[in-house]
């Protein structure tokens, strides 16, 4: 009874936040319309079937969509784990304490920046007229560059933005499944003359290995997922890049212009069923691999 009364508050939150509101995926099925309150509306609208769903497939932009959405997200899977990993290894290796704890908080720092302050300093850095970029460009004898109508560019600036903002994240986790290591592995490891190479290799990524691959299955989640703010905010919605940052979440918010709700729920219930699958399919691949992995 107490670990009921225990539980009790979580459970309620999770009734009300988690699964009250999946109510609302019937809107993906409808004509939504404001018709009185939030219910009315929804038992009132027109039932419509998968016409919602159409304008993601019959678009002339489908396949830049789709194309963007998971060819960005499989590089931003890649490097956000090497990336991080390989980061909390040497962070690990610190003798300073103080000096391991100035990395982490300036590594960290820019998770908690918003995309509209980011996209303000890449402005600063991009812009024709008076970017840094630029002035570097013109002080080497070249000609100013228009960096938000080179659409050549623009791949590498943001996956470098998106690795730059994501990567203290990582790396404070990673840090901290290294923390928990027992030391005595180490000390063993030390007396048998193990390098600091093949201790790492041997002790610290084999015991973080299930860290790593719950990462790896919560990321691929996401995979049909875009950042709206590192799409839309930082090119400052430049036509000139549409082939190159066009993904499913830009093309609902452009799309909410002149389409319905509905089709904004039916693109949001794509995204979380093929992201159910995705979370799925990559815990049964791991789940056959190695078992003791996997998520469940």
């Amino acid at each position: 009874m107490e670990l009921s009364l225990l539980a009790a508050p979580c459970t309620i939150w999770y009734l009300l936040f988690a699964f009250l509101p999946m109510f609302g995926i019937i809107i993906a099925f409808k004509d939504f319309k404001i018709n009185g309150n939030f219910i009315n509306s929804i038992l009132t609208s027109k039932w419509v079937g998968f016409e919602n769903f159409t304008f993601l497939f019959t678009s002339n932009d489908a396949w830049i969509v789709l194309r963007n959405t998971l060819g960005y997200n499989v590089v931003f899977i890649i490097l956000g784990i090497v990336v991080p990993v390989a980061l909390a290894l040497m962070v690990s290796q610190l003798h300073g304490k103080r000096l391991g704890k100035m990395y982490q908080t300036a590594m960290f720092m820019p998770y908690f920046l918003s995309w509209v302050v980011v996209s303000a300093v890449v402005w600063g850095f991009l812009s024709y007229d008076k970017g840094l970029a630029n002035q570097l460009v013109e002080g080497m004898g070249g000609d100013r560059v228009n960096w938000y109508m080179q659409k050549q560019y623009w791949p590498y600036f943001l996956i470098f933005m998106n690795l730059w903002k994501g990567l203290g994240y990582g790396m404070v986790v990673y840090l901290a499944a290294i923390t928990g290591i027992d030391t005595s592995f180490y000390e063993a490891a030390v007396i048998d003359g193990a390098t600091k190479w093949q201790q790492m290799r041997y002790i610290t990524l084999p015991v973080m290995k299930t860290v790593i691959v719950m990462m790896f299955i919560m990321s691929v989640g996401r995979i049909f997922y875009s950042d709206f703010g590192l799409f839309y905010q930082v090119p400052r919605d430049s036509n000139s890049l549409f082939s190159v940052t066009y993904t499913i979440d830009v093309m609902v918010y452009k799309s909410l212009k002149s389409a319905t709700v509905g089709m904004a729920s039916a693109a949001a219930f794509f995204q979380s069923v093929m992201g159910c699958i995705t979370i799925l399919a990559a815990n049964a691949v791991v789940r056959k691999i190695d078992p003791e992995s996997a998520m469940i």
